[in-house]
This record gives C-alpha cells, sequence and structure tokens, in this order.
C-alpha cells in the first residue's frame, strides 16, 4: 500500500502510542522472521509493518 493514512490507523488504535507500539512489535516479528530465512529485505521493516497494519483495517 502507498502511504497509508495514519489518521485512520490511529482511529482503530487506541491511541497513537498503541499503534507506535503495535508497528514497533510487527517490524520486529518481520525482520525476526526474514532472518530466520535468510531472506534480504528491500523494504524497511516498519514500512512492511504499516503497510501489513493498514490491510488489515481494510479487511
Amino acid at each position: 500500500m502507498l502511504n497509508p493514512n495514519i489518521g485512520k490507523l490511529i482511529q482503530h488504535s487506541n491511541n497513537r502510542y498503541r499503534l507506535v507500539i503495535d508497528v514497533a512489535r510487527t517490524a520486529r516479528e518481520i525482520a525476526a522472521k526474514a532472518e530466520e530465512k535468510g531472506e534480504i529485505i528491500v523494504e524497511k521493516p516498519v514500512s512492511i509493518a504499516i503497510d501489513k497494519l493498514a490491510s488489515e483495517i481494510e479487511d
């Protein structure tokens, strides 16, 4: 997803701090899985995590 609307992401979290924690946790999981598999991630894990959370909201 290209530039998800942060306002919509915050509305689905309790507050912006919870959103930051959720994004960080998801990004760490993505990075850990890629490291275990030996994959090279071109895009930053935080960007992938934001896109993942935004797609979950849209579903």
